[in-house]
């Protein structure tokens, strides 16, 4: 199933204004040092769905607000993604070879560029944040710094790394995929509302959305990388079997995980309802994830 009619335009026109942003906020390829800066570039530019900005960009538009305004805070959340990426894929973590269908950054760069390459993006990204001249900014900061620190982004990755081998224990597998995943997509959908000055209440409510949503995106990630191939779906595939690591197939089964991943998206869906027609691109955006091939 493709993506819907009315989404795919939204998608497209958001992805464009947020990749024209990148290239502005990264420096270029001629500035020094020249290696640290290719690799930057290079896997910022790599490809990808840019699916947490976009979903920073919708979320801003559901509060009533310019989707623009929530620019810097989609490319701050990025660059964390990317920064996320580039250490994932290095030989002492996940050692892979192959992400969004190109060799992975280390493997062009050499391990200490890649490691410096993705410290550089985590820096940028509050800097980003900080000069946005949002009125917000002080707290699109503390929603970020939280998000991708040591309780969920880092520490999901460090949980994720001690379950390899072992018995994938459901809950284990929760607090995993709830650090490195759905947090940082909850925040990036906080931080879209924020950018526009919503209310507390509406923050709340897309970042609830988001933390199951950001479940559910995983779930599907752990079931396609069983049943997809590497070509189709840009990295290696069939490595969490192999590595033996925590996932909801491991944990439940196939079918389970599939169930749980249908459940989780309509409890996205069901908690916009109080958006109503305004929720619509949200709810759309949700379908798609559960539907997705790659």
């Amino acid at each position: 199933m493709g993506m819907d009619s009315g989404l795919r335009p939204r998608w497209e026109s958001w992805g464009k204004q947020v990749e024209e942003a990148l290239d502005g906020f990264l420096p270029g390829e001629a500035v020094a040092p020249i290696s640290l800066h290719k690799a930057m570039r290079y896997s910022v530019f790599a490809g990808g769905k840019r699916l947490r900005p976009i979903l920073c960009l919708a979320a801003a538009e559901a509060a009533g607000g310019d989707a623009a305004v929530a620019i810097p805070a989609a490319c701050a959340v990025e660059c964390v993604h990317t920064y996320s990426l580039i250490h994932d894929d290095l030989p002492c973590m996940d050692d892979d070879d192959l992400r969004r269908g190109k060799p992975t950054c280390h493997k062009v760069f050499g391990e200490a560029v890649a490691v410096l390459a993705g410290d550089a993006l985590l820096a940028l990204a509050f800097e980003i944040l900080s000069c946005a001249g949002e009125g917000a900014a002080g707290a699109s900061v503390r929603e970020l710094a939280k998000a991708a620190g040591s309780r969920w982004l880092v520490g999901g990755q460090v949980a994720d790394m001690e379950a390899e081998g072992k018995e994938a224990d459901l809950g284990l597998v929760e607090f995993i995929h709830g650090g490195k995943t759905a947090a940082m997509i909850a925040a990036s959908l906080r931080m879209g509302a924020i950018a526009v000055g919503a209310g507390q209440d509406f923050v709340d409510l897309v970042g609830d959305f988001g933390t199951k949503l950001g479940l559910a995106f995983q779930i599907q990630d752990d079931l396609l990388d069983i049943t997809q191939s590497s070509e189709v779906l840009g990295k290696s595939a069939g490595k969490d079997e192999a590595a033996q690591k925590a996932t909801y197939p491991r944990a439940v089964g196939v079918e389970r995980a599939r169930e749980e991943a249908r459940r989780l998206t309509a409890g996205a869906i069901g908690a916009l309802r109080p958006l109503e027609e305004r929720g619509e691109v949200l709810r759309a955006i949700a379908n798609y994830l559960l539907e997705r091939e790659f």
